[in-house]
């Protein structure tokens, strides 16, 4: 395994781990046909056996089944300490009681028929599971256990991905629909036994005979104990191996005077959890954020360099030579490090009893707006009436944003931003921000109506809008300390509003924003833009009169009032 980088054997465990659960898929799928009849089942099983039990797919399935449980033993052994949050310790907790869960399932539905000489039929498999409560029950917890491992695996992989939101309600529903029509499948089908099989002279009754007649059942039980020695044997020694005195330790420093003291291959993460250090990793610790990252000051000379998926983020966020991801740097000598984002300023503690939850990454909708010119315009106004004018102004964004379905989350000067999204899906947040960039242009000429006489020019917006992975928490400090979002999309929001005043525009709205809104702003200008620190070029959609976006959202049944 030492000759594998980490990011391949990722990759490795990712695609092995695929095979399995579109394995398991197709058996759940199978079984769920028991809602049909007994007779569906057997036809799905003809199916389902034919890929999976033929030579090429018995080559990939079990090929990827001894693959995925030695890559899961690796990361296991590999993992420096066993303190991680808990969507992680239950994957690995669920992957790990696998083995002794699906052994009696295994032995009774593969090994005993073969003994027995008979085929594995949907009627001798019912027969042997439903012979016993402690059998169905067991059956049961396995289907469920294997569910929710591949769930949390498949969820650890999706939801950093940028289409992940457009699905994610129905593979919730997939992810919840499946294991509950299995089992119904599963109850359905064994009860229905003496009723489809009598008349067809008890077909499942003299299968279920033959098997009991045939197969030793002394055997059987050594062959069971024999898998669970075997897997308790190679869990036990990789546990095992895992405690033996390591070649060396490292001592990591962190601002504050504390010390973590670890064996070589820690990540800076692992030090921290093991040392019982909060450090903010919003990913889990898979190199897919960059909320963990620290900064050396002190042993960045002589270290690794960073591999593909570490580069790749840190060049995303422009960071220094001397800024690396916690989770994927691993000291080869004592190091001095400081997190660039602590949990108390993203208000980790106080925002966990919050219904958005403080410190969480969240796919947002994001409005910057800004007055065009308003200081040169308060040059020449009384300082209370520039104070007035900017309260007026302020009212009337307050208004839209949030009667849009948004929120406020600062005022800067004469400038604002909003977000949209901490309650609602992705798609629906970019409408709200569209709608609230509609009724700002709409808003600013009805101020500009209203100063019309005290104005030598009027008042004019430019707007930026957005649409992407956001840092949500509690941020600032003592009663500075609000709720607000930071990230790589706010940034990008920002300059889009500086591309409006560029473009002499009202609004400059990212074609992604406007595509997860599910419409086209046909007939405006478009520009493929690169902005710093984004590899990728940004197609954008370059709007003169924020205001005309009105007539376009009621023509597709999308009400103005509180989208």
């Amino acid at each position: 395994m030492t000759i594998l980088s980490t990011s391949r054997r990722k990759q490795i465990h990712l695609i092995s781990g695929s095979v399995l659960g579109v394995f398991v898929l197709c058996h759940f799928l199978n079984h769920s046909l028991g809602l049909v009849s007994i007779g569906a089942m057997e036809a799905g099983r003809h199916v389902f056996t034919l890929v999976w039990q033929s030579l090429p797919g018995t080559v990939v399935l079990y090929g990827a089944l001894l693959t995925h449980f030695l890559m899961a033993l690796d990361s296991l052994y590999r993992r420096q300490t066993l303190r991680m949050p808990v969507g992680e310790a239950l994957k690995i907790i669920f992957g790990l009681s696998l083995p002794f869960l699906l052994i009696p399932h295994v032995v009774a539905t593969r090994v005993e028929p073969l003994l027995a000489g008979i085929g594995g039929d949907y009627p001798t498999i019912l027969r042997a599971l439903w012979s016993s409560s402690a059998n169905t029950t067991r059956q049961t917890i396995a289907l469920l256990f294997v569910w929710s491992h591949a769930c949390l695996g498949a969820w650890f992989w999706m939801r950093g991905r940028d289409w992940f939101p457009r699905y994610e309600t129905l593979l919730y529903t997939v992810a919840l629909l499946v294991p509950i029509f299995a089992l119904l499948g599963f109850v359905n089908g064994a009860r229905s036994l003496g009723r489809e099989y009598a008349e067809h002279g008890g077909y499942g009754d003299r299968a279920y005979a033959s098997l009991q007649q045939r197969a030793d059942p002394a055997l059987l039980e050594n062959i069971r104990l024999a898998f669970y020695g075997g897997f308790a044997g190679l869990i036990g020694g990789t546990l095992a191996l895992r405690a033996l005195p390591s070649r060396g330790r490292i001592r990591i420093r962190y601002p504050d005077g504390r010390v973590a003291a670890v064996s070589l291959g820690f990540s800076v993460l692992e030090a921290s959890r093991a040392a019982g250090i909060s450090h903010v990793s919003v990913c889990g610790g898979r190199g897919r954020c960059s909320t963990c990252r620290v900064r050396i000051i002190q042993g960045l000379e002589g270290q690794p360099v960073p591999e593909a998926a570490e580069r790749a983020t840190l060049a995303r966020i422009g960071a220094p030579d001397n800024v690396r991801l916690a989770c994927q740097f691993r000291p080869a000598h004592d190091v001095s490090v400081v997190p660039i984002l602590d949990t108390d300023s993203l208000g980790i503690k106080t925002q966990l009893a919050r219904q958005n939850g403080g410190g969480r990454e969240r796919r947002v909708a994001v409005l910057f707006c800004d007055l065009r010119d308003f200081t040169r315009i308060a040059e020449h106004r009384l300082p209370y009436d520039t104070v007035f004018l900017l309260n007026r102004y302020f009212e009337m964004v307050g208004e839209a944003v949030e009667s849009s379905g948004g929120v406020i989350d600062k005022f800067i000067g004469d400038g604002a931003l909003a977000i949209f999204g901490l309650k609602t899906p992705l798609p629906q947040a970019c409408r709200q921000a569209l709608n609230a960039a509609s009724r700002l242009s709409q808003g600013i000429r009805a101020l500009n109506q209203t100063f019309e006489g005290e104005l030598d020019q009027p008042l004019r917006l430019a707007i930026g809008l957005h649409a992407g992975p956001a840092i949500i928490g509690e941020m600032g400090y003592g009663q500075a300390t609000s709720l607000t979002a930071v990230g790589d999309t706010i940034n990008t929001a920002s300059r889009l509003e500086g591309l409006a005043k560029e473009h002499d525009a009202e609004l400059a709205v990212s074609v992604e924003l406007v595509q997860h809104a599910g419409f086209d702003l046909q007939g405006h200008r478009r520009l493929d833009i690169g902005l710093r620190g984004r590899q990728a070029r940004l197609e954008t959609c370059i709007v003169d009169d924020a205001s005309e976006i009105s007539e376009l959202l009621p023509a597709r049944g999308w009400s103005l009032k509180g989208q």
